[in-house]
């Protein structure tokens, strides 16, 4: 995902030699799969998972969040299955089949979310084991976090043109994980139903990438900024009339 096109130029979001066939790919899923009556500032029962963020997520600098304590290194199983509850009441409807998500952070969430939906859920893997001989879906996907470019790949025996996905993720910052998220749906010939995050840093460009995209989000934690000692939350912003840009 290293070239840069048209669109994307503007968000500085990394794509590669397939960009345009996720971009039209997107676009053609952006009128399908939709049944959403919650709109787009819609507020989630949450209120929990945002309690916790403000009272054990340890916040590094202005765009640095770490929740390991309860997220993505120990996990709060409860937490985690709400989170999939959750999940499965927004994109109820949709007869998704299968919960698509990356290694490894994501997962605990798409297996609550599966088990929500009674559906099951695939990770991306990001190193091919050797018991992995099947065909793959591949896609490269830039870490701004890690300052890396990695392969991340799916058996093309567990995705089909049959299926409908809903991808779900931890946190939606830059974007780039679920773009290559996204071009492993298209190369598999499924509809994308939807994208899943359990926390999104709204000031950065990843939610503005999706929309731009057709790519339906919902992120159950939006942040609207931070700094140490400090979390404000989108829907504070918007129910204190403010004007938000996120």
């Amino acid at each position: 995902m290293r070239a840069q096109t048209g669109l994307f130029e503007q968000r500085q979001i990394s794509l590669g030699s397939n960009s345009q066939g996720v971009l039209s790919f997107l676009h053609s899923q952006s009128v399908r799969c939709r049944n959403n009556p919650r709109g787009k500032g819609a507020l989630y029962n949450m209120k929990k998972l945002e309690d916790r963020i403000r009272e054990e997520g340890r916040i590094l600098s202005d765009k640095v969040l770490k929740v390991d304590s309860f997220l993505n290194h120990q996990v709060d199983t409860e937490l985690a299955l709400e989170i999939g509850q959750e999940f499965a009441k927004i994109f109820a409807g949709r007869g998704i089949t299968k919960v698509l998500t990356i290694e490894a952070s994501g997962i605990q969430f798409a297996m609550a979310a599966g088990i929500a939906l009674k559906a099951p859920f695939i990770y991306a893997k990001k190193k091919k084991a050797v018991t992995l001989t099947e065909q793959l879906y591949t896609s490269e996907v830039t870490s701004f976090t890690r300052g890396e470019t990695y392969q991340v790949s799916v058996s093309q025996s567990y995705l089909s043109p049959q299926d409908r996905i809903l991808i779900v993720d931890d946190f939606l910052a830059t974007g780039a994980a679920l773009v290559g998220l996204v071009d492993i749906v298209k190369q598999s010939g499924a509809e994308l139903c939807g994208v899943g995050c359990v926390i999104e840093k709204s000031f950065q460009e990843g939610r503005g990438l999706m929309e731009q995209l057709g790519v339906e989000v919902h992120s159950l934690a939006r942040i609207a900024s931070m700094r140490p000692g400090e979390v404000t939350y989108v829907h504070e912003l918007e129910n204190a009339g403010a004007n938000v840009h996120v």
